[in-house]
């Protein structure tokens, strides 16, 4: 029974596998990225929601936002109902802007910053827990004023943080489907193939479309990882395999290519048709953003125009989220986010003069003053304390306030 005991303590003094706790200067580096992005989206229109970091499991298994049981932190509630925490932003906006918002005048302009949580236990250095800020543009007329409003607005969020270095890589899950809805195989296959076209598997990708077949669209699906680059895409995708959907989508994605770049991001836009790892729910143009030294995204997004419809409220939809905490280490590590601000002085209250010292620290901080009251029973503490700390000006108060220099 000893040897149970001492097993279960030492899980009070260590955080659950994924996840880690902040401290100082790693609080400020995110709270820096949160804010800088809030700035920009409510400068943009966007007003801010906030939704439940525990959903009904229901949520997330609808036909287009099916999540792996396995990903999602699941518990039960008090009636013994199944539900999860959080795993995407998305789509309970898409529930709220359906329910709650539903008589509300088009276009909506929402963003957030919340955290969302995902089981990553095969995924080495991948957290689990993770804070996300983003947008979601929600209805409107013409939807492609909407992508480059949402395009136009994840770049302006890149280079906030990375100017020079960072890059944008845009596709289109509806090349995808065209291919894969082509084939002769079941849902559990396609999910499969989409797997390994994420993963950029190129062996395993191969002896799974030998399997199904040799023919113009198991080819193009082996190609479509290696989809990568400038406009030459274009030209080797119409080579590989083409209709009048595919063309009609290849089409608007070089429009929307070439219009990013006339916006002075040339070199910073690149064409990946091998994004197909976003969630079901995308119907349209996908994206992600890149910052120079972070070897994943940090933003993602696209266009969802099914979604909403199966919340009963059918309405075109494109958004996209930041990983704030990738962005913060790499502000971090790069010496760019803000540091922690030591005090400017300590207050000390000479006895008998404590709430006074306190009511004349609570001024200087109204004024815009770091300050720390002192908590030691003398002066000299006080002072041994405040030099331990780099800190050189104390004020000493009784009848009178006394500033002392050390």
């Amino acid at each position: 029974m000893q040897g149970d005991n001492i097993e279960m303590k030492r899980y009070d003094l260590i955080t659950p596998e994924g996840t880690r706790d902040l401290l100082f200067n790693d609080c400020i580096a995110r709270r820096a990225v949160e804010e800088k992005l809030a700035g920009i989206f409510k400068g943009f229109g966007y007003s801010e929601v906030v939704t439940p970091g525990i959903e009904f499991f229901d949520l997330f298994s609808g036909s287009s936002r099916s999540f792996r049981q396995e990903s999602m932190y699941k518990l039960t509630d008090s009636k013994g109902r199944l539900i999860v925490m959080r795993p995407d932003s998305t789509i309970p906006i898409a529930r709220l802007a359906s329910t709650r918002l539903k008589d509300a005048k088009l276009p909506l302009r929402l963003y957030y910053n919340q955290s969302i949580y995902e089981n990553n236990a095969l995924l080495k250095g991948r957290s689990d827990e993770i804070v996300q800020s983003g947008i979601e543009l929600i209805g409107g007329v013409n939807t492609k004023r909407a992508d480059y409003e949402a395009l136009s607005t994840a770049v302006e969020a890149l280079s906030e943080f990375d100017k020079e270095n960072f890059r944008l890589e845009i596709g289109h899950i509806g090349y995808f489907k065209e291919l894969v809805k082509k084939l002769d195989v079941d849902d559990r296959v396609r999910e499969e193939i989409r797997l390994l076209i994420s993963a950029k598997n190129y062996p395993a990708l191969n002896d799974l479309l030998d399997e199904v077949g040799d023919n113009h669209i198991t080819n193009a699906l082996k190609q479509l990882p290696g989809l990568f680059g400038g406009v030459e895409v274009f030209e080797k995708a119409a080579e590989l395999f083409t209709d009048e959907s595919i063309k009609s989508i290849l089409d608007y994605l070089k429009e929307v290519y070439h219009r990013l770049s006339g916006l002075g991001y040339e070199g910073k836009i690149s064409v990946d048709l091998g994004i197909v790892s976003h969630a079901d729910y995308y119907t349209g143009i996908v994206f992600k953003g890149y910052i120079s030294g972070v070897g994943q995204s940090v933003l993602k997004g696209g266009r969802y125009d099914g979604l909403l419809a199966e919340f009963g409220n059918p309405c075109p939809a494109v958004g996209f989220g930041v990983n704030c905490d990738a962005v913060a280490n790499y502000l971090r590590k790069n010496g760019l986010a803000p540091k922690l601000k030591k005090p400017d002085c300590i207050v000390f209250g000479e006895k008998g003069y404590v709430v006074e010292a306190l009511a004349f620290a609570h001024k200087l901080s109204r004024d815009g003053i770091i300050v720390e009251n002192s908590l030691f029973n003398s002066l000299e503490e006080t002072k041994e304390y405040a030099l331990t700390k780099d800190i050189h000006k104390i004020y000493a108060v009784t009848d009178e306030i006394k500033e002392i220099i050390l």
